[in-house]
């Protein structure tokens, strides 16, 4: 099969823990042809969504990991599988590539995860619409909204809506003398809208991210575990990765929204999860590859793409 990446540029890619690199090394064992797309090589013209794309090989080295060849013109469509790996943020310019991708789709382009749906389900609001998995949740811009949440529950987890790894997060506490502050700098003085999350103290056993992939459950877990005297768990915040087997309700949660995402054309979906509770649905650009393979010795890669296959042959 021809599989494109939609990736940002390839020579920022870090080998050692990328999943998308990961992916690429499992496809090419399994004899699949590699091609990669980078960000703003996608254009329509003459009513056809083409884009710009590099035939890449790819190894095992951690530093001079692939080997890039002429890029060329090609109609989406031309591939079997477009795999859609471009970071956030979820800005207008991301709205307007899946836009594109969304047509291309319309040409007969096999696009992973579908454009729509990750248009539809932003990252942190796509948890309203599972009320039953999730901790109690406001999503405002009024200043006297959130008081009477951090009131109403003691503690909470302040976050922007186009974040990503733990950026501009914030644990505030019922009193805080900083709390009017914090606020008005996250609400940009009550011109943007923010979530509220009821605080989980459950989150000091690590701030669990569990994959979804074509509608199964990889059995392994990876805990972020949150630095000494830190609220995130985020890897990019300086969490520790630890790989775990799925708890009972770990396993749960995952095979209960694996049903309703895998419905939406959510192929890959990386849920975070603290205790028993669904904080975040990911669906740009999951990672987390690369820890639960190395941990564990599950390929976590070689899992996504015979179930990438298998979705192709249906």
């Amino acid at each position: 099969m021809k599989i494109a990446f939609h990736v940002d540029p390839v020579a920022r890619l870090k080998a050692y823990k990328d999943s998308s690199v990961a992916m690429m090394r499992a496809a090419q064992a399994r004899g699949h042809q590699l091609f990669v797309i980078e960000p703003g090589n996608v254009f329509a013209s003459h009513g056809i969504v083409q884009a710009f794309a590099q035939p890449i090989a790819v190894n095992d080295d951690e530093h001079d990991w692939y080997e890039l060849y002429e890029r060329a013109a090609q109609p989406l469509s031309a591939f079997d599988a477009v795999i859609e790996r471009k970071d956030p943020p979820f800005d207008m310019e991301y709205i307007y590539h899946t836009y594109l991708f969304e047509r291309a789709c319309e040409q007969g382009a096999h696009v992973f995860n579908r454009p729509g749906a990750i248009r539809d389900n932003n990252e942190k609001m796509a948890i309203l619409k599972h009320p039953d998995m999730i901790a109690a949740t406001t999503v405002t811009r009024s200043a006297a909204v959130l008081r009477e949440f951090v009131h109403e529950y003691g503690e909470a987890i302040f976050k922007p809506l186009d974040g990503m790894g733990g950026s501009g997060i914030f644990h505030v506490r019922d009193g805080d003398r900083n709390l009017s502050v914090i606020i008005e700098t996250l609400t940009h003085l009550g011109t943007q809208s923010i979530m509220a999350q009821r605080y989980l103290p459950e989150i000091a056993a690590g701030d669990k991210r569990i994959l979804l992939i074509g509608g199964e459950v990889v059995p392994f877990a990876l805990a972020r575990i949150p630095m000494s005297g830190e609220t995130r768990g985020n890897m990019a915040a300086g969490g520790r990765p630890e790989a775990r087997p799925l708890s009972a309700d770990d396993r749960r949660i995952a095979e209960t929204m694996a049903k309703r995402l895998s419905a939406e054309g959510l192929f890959l979906v990386g849920l975070d999860v603290i205790g028993d509770k669904v904080t975040e649905i990911n669906v740009t650009s999951p990672t987390g590859f690369v820890e639960i393979t190395r941990q564990t010795g599950f390929d976590v890669a070689a899992m996504f793409i015979r179930n990438l296959e298998s979705a192709l042959q249906r």
